[in-house]
């Protein structure tokens, strides 16, 4: 049965879901969410014996429903290849106690690889199917992740144009290098003056200006998105739910139908909005733990039921979270609010003028499915140190963070369900961080240095997409005002 995709502030002419991927945000400046979500149509036992790819088709399939079975099976075979460097694609490794869903085997480490190494082929597609004679220019902010995964996926990808902004001092070194040695004749950088949430909110300006939209048009580009707002996105990411599940019940971990809780390290809310997701679809989940780290507006909001944003912005060794206005919160409002975009539309504009909201008790009622806490600094090297010692298992800042909210959650409930954790990048992305929790003797060392003395430590070889920048030349040098984004989109396309 056809889905169709409504935006989160109006419920007016609702799109297939290839123009939802094209378009990336609505014209009314809301989120495309599905009109219902759907329900599996397969049982666990089966998708116990299937592989990732096959999951993938499962899942997608039922939210990208104008795609062919050809079209979208595709899309898979092209993004989950060989480069992911495990068979498996999304190992599940038992460490403490817990399942640690590695999702950072892809070409840059981290689980933005996972959905970004498929949207380029679902964008191609949609193109296609919608007769777009335009060339798309990707418009993406990050806090890091996004931004090379992005590069990665979409560099000289025939009609296609990608600008990354990320915040040019709220990124770790290897992120940053990482993106400014990017190759590909259609990708650019640019570093800006501020944090994510300038970045971020300057990317959905110049998405929302109708006059730049219409000159963009008559110059032959249209803009689209590569960040978790867009659908193409959001649903390859509710994959690692129903796999992790599945793969549990292969393993005699769990029994069919036992509930499990997830944990999830969350800043812009797409990743967890995902296991959301998949819970709606009929995965026995039980608990959603929302991990955050000092940035804690999300782990506010769970216990308050207010979001505010006016706070001061914290950088912190987990830069992927540092983020104080979480876009995919949106979708959570609105399903939440009854599906009702002007209840939404609403709060968001308050959000907008005010820098703060608060839902209402029967909208409370509706999170019961959730649990916030956060992890300080400390806590953070803490939980890599302990985790080391105890087992010898390396993780990243992001992925500690979740740790250490589980064992809060643990300690506080005493609930002993079978947890996953996603963890979302390479402790090598992070090296220093990692390396100053574990050994910080070595702390001195340079980040290659330190990433050789990991894998000493840790056993495990240093990644391929790690050793590939070790001496690769910057080819972007760009640097921004927050004020200054659009003119640096319309100095790249000439226009």
């Amino acid at each position: 049965m056809e889905i169709l995709y409504n935006s989160t502030r109006s419920k007016e002419n609702p799109v297939k879901a290839s123009e939802a991927i094209l378009k990336g945000l609505s014209e009314d400046g809301g989120l495309f969410v599905p009109e219902r979500i759907p329900a599996l149509d397969k049982n666990f036992t089966e998708l116990s014996e299937m592989t990732y790819a096959e999951t993938a088709y499962q899942v997608m399939k039922l939210y990208l429903t104008d795609f062919t079975e050809e079209e979208l099976k595709g899309c898979i075979a092209r993004a989950y290849d060989d480069k992911f460097d495990r068979e498996e694609i999304a190992p599940l490794v038992e460490a403490d106690g817990a399942f640690y869903l590695e999702l950072f085997h892809g070409a840059t480490v981290a689980f933005k690889d996972m959905a970004l190494s498929i949207l380029p082929h679902l964008m191609t597609v949609s193109a296609k199917k919608n007769h777009v004679k335009n060339e798309i220019v990707i418009l993406t902010a990050t806090s890091g992740d996004t931004g090379k995964a992005a590069l990665s996926g979409f560099a000289d990808v025939e009609g296609t144009r990608i600008i990354v902004f990320y915040p040019k001092c709220g990124v770790s070194p290897i992120q940053e290098k990482q993106m400014v040695t990017q190759k590909g004749k259609n990708t650019y950088v640019v570093g800006i003056h501020g944090n994510f949430d300038d970045a971020q909110s300057g990317v959905k300006e110049i998405f929302g200006d109708k006059e730049l939209a219409a000159y963009m048009d008559e110059k032959g580009f249209q803009f689209s998105s590569a960040n978790s707002i867009n659908i193409g996105r959001l649903v390859p990411q509710i994959v690692y739910y129903v796999y992790s599940y599945a793969k549990l019940l292969k393993q005699s971990v769990i029994r069919d139908g036992e509930k499990i809780n997830v944990v999830v390290p969350t800043g812009n809310f797409g990743n967890i909005l995902a296991a959301f997701y998949a819970k709606q679809m009929g995965v026995p989940i039980d608990k959603l733990i929302c991990a955050s780290n000092e940035n804690k507006v999300l782990y506010d909001f769970l216990r308050t039921g207010t979001y505010d944003r006016n706070r001061e912005f914290v950088l912190t060794s987990s830069p992927s979270m540092d983020i104080l206005i979480s876009s995919n919160l949106e979708r959570l409002i609105y399903h939440i609010a009854g599906n009702d975009p002007e209840k939404n539309k609403d709060l968001m504009k308050k959000l907008s003028q005010g820098g703060v909201y608060t839902i209402t008790e029967e909208m409370r009622g509706k999170l019961s499915g959730f649990y916030g806490n956060y992890a300080s600094e400390e806590e953070t090297a803490k939980t890599i140190r302990g985790l080391y010692d105890r087992t010898g298992y390396v993780i990243d800042t992001h992925t500690a963070v979740a740790s250490c909210v589980y064992e809060k959650y643990k300690e506080e409930t005493k609930d002993a369900k079978t947890a996953v954790i996603a963890s979302t990048a390479s402790p090598y992305k992070f090296t220093r961080s990692v390396m100053e929790a574990i050994d910080c003797e070595h702390a001195q060392m340079g980040d290659f240095e330190l990433a050789d003395r990991l894998s000493e430590l840790s056993k495990v070889k240093v990644p391929k997409a790690i050793e590939e920048i070790r001496t690769a030349p910057v080819v972007h040098d760009h640097v921004c005002g927050k004020t200054e984004m659009k003119k640096m989109v319309m100095n790249f396309l000439k226009i």
